[in-house]
């Protein structure tokens, strides 16, 4: 198939630069999202999220005209959706983005076009995607209908970039291709073979769903291992990054370094799905989840105990990113810890985090600092996210105060409170 036009439904840290990677192989594509500033932004060749070179091949894309942003879809030869998939407050799946997609999308399908959920989705959303439309278009034929003979192909293709290294990676890394049928597979496998350099591998579309839901809940076990360890370590009076350090030298073992949680949109998060799913067999991914959930609360209380040496404790928290040397905040463990301390009232509480020009609303209790004006005040120092920024603050800026390292950055500077 030979996609002229090709439109990307969401805008953010996924869906611009899959859009951008599209425009730099001289396709027109058309970005679609209902955030106004992030269209403008984008028409001015510019960009409204942080990641590496992103800045330069918007520009590129936009100047040369393969990109334009716009709040409302418009007709193409395939839609990419790429909005957010949350869960609700029971810890249910969220799908709303993807049936508001379904619906601004419908009404400029045509015969031949293919829709592509790049969304981290819960098993059998893809199908609920094919059925939204179908309701909106009951003058085309999708794949639940029609088989292979549809007018319209749908697929599942998610994502599996690491931020920071999203433009990379999405060229590198192989693509799991799910297609409603082979059809579906096969003209998906042919838009990605544009720009994926990876291998591009066939299966159904709830294989595909349930294979990226699997790679994240994978990682969240072993994170939780790491968190437990963490914790055990503290009650027993061991250091865990030397344990950890010395475990690893076994051949066979390889622990991953702990953390004050778990955040982002994806691994935070898509566990959910698998329990939902089958909560009475989850019971590893549940509780891995559990432990991660737990672990912001599990530095509170350090904090706390820190304070309470002190009459008017004032609390510098470095980093509130859910990962180093990147902007996103979303289900960041760091914004936990931070509104937690906020709203215990046991001290002042300053924020330093270089990629954030102010805090969030609901952090409106502290006070976003640079590092030397904070390090200048504080009594006690919590390190939350590793950025490379923070990994030169010199030895002697640390000495005086009560350190909280949760990376590990700093525990070979000096020793950890």
């Amino acid at each position: 198939m030979d996609f002229k036009t090709i439109s990307v439904i969401g805008l953010g840290y996924i869906g611009l630069p899959t859009a951008t990677v599209f425009a730099a192989r001289q396709r027109k594509v058309i970005g679609v999202d209902v955030n106004q500033h992030a269209v403008d932004t984008i028409n001015q060749g510019k960009i409204h999220i942080v990641e590496p070179d992103l800045d330069m091949l918007v520009h590129a894309a936009v100047s040369q005209g393969f990109l334009r942003a716009t709040t409302t879809p418009e007709p193409a030869d395939a839609f990419l959706i790429a909005v957010p998939t949350p869960f609700k407050e029971d810890k249910r799946p969220d799908l709303s983005y993807i049936e508001a997609a379904a619906e601004a999308v419908a009404p400029v399908l045509k015969k031949g076009d293919l829709v592509v959920l790049e969304s981290t989705s819960p098993v059998g959303a893809t199908e609920q995607l094919a059925v939204w439309l179908a309701a909106a278009r009951p003058d085309l034929s999708f794949p639940q209908q029609q088989g292979e003979m549809s007018d319209i192909r749908i697929a599942h293709c998610p994502e599996r970039v690491l931020p920071g290294h999203v433009l990379r990676e999405l060229v590198e890394n192989d693509r799991i291709i799910g297609g409603m049928t082979l059809k579906c597979s096969a003209a998906a496998q042919s838009l990605y073979e544009l720009f994926v350099r990876g291998r591009c591998i066939v299966t159904d579309a709830r294989t595909a769903e349930m294979c990226k839901l699997t790679e994240n809940a994978f990682r969240d076990v072993n994170i939780a291992f790491a968190n437990e360890l963490s914790m055990i370590c503290d009650k027993v009076g061991v250091n865990v990054w030397e344990l950890i350090s010395l475990a690893n030298r076994h051949p066979r073992v390889s622990i991953l370094q702990p953390g004050p949680g778990v955040g982002g949109h994806c691994i935070a998060v898509d566990p959910w799905f698998i329990v939902d799913a089958a909560p009475d067999r989850a019971r590893i991914i549940r509780t891995a989840r559990e432990v991660n959930d737990a672990k912001p609360s599990f530095v509170v209380d350090r904090i706390k105990q820190a304070a309470s040496r002190f009459k008017d404790p004032v609390i510098a928290c470095f980093g509130l990113a859910f990962k180093a040397n990147i902007d996103d905040l979303r289900e960041s463990p760091a914004v936990d810890i931070v509104r937690e301390l906020i709203e215990a009232e046991i001290g002042t509480v300053f924020v330093v985090e270089p990629h954030v020009k102010e805090l969030p609303a609901m952090l409106g209790g502290a006070e976003l600092l640079d590092a030397e004006r904070a390090l200048n005040r504080a009594d006690i120092v919590v390190l939350l996210v590793d950025h490379q920024q923070f990994e030169n603050i010199d030895a002697d800026r640390l000495q005086p105060r009560v350190v909280i390292d949760t990376r590990g950055m700093w525990s070979t500077k000096r020793k950890r409170s």
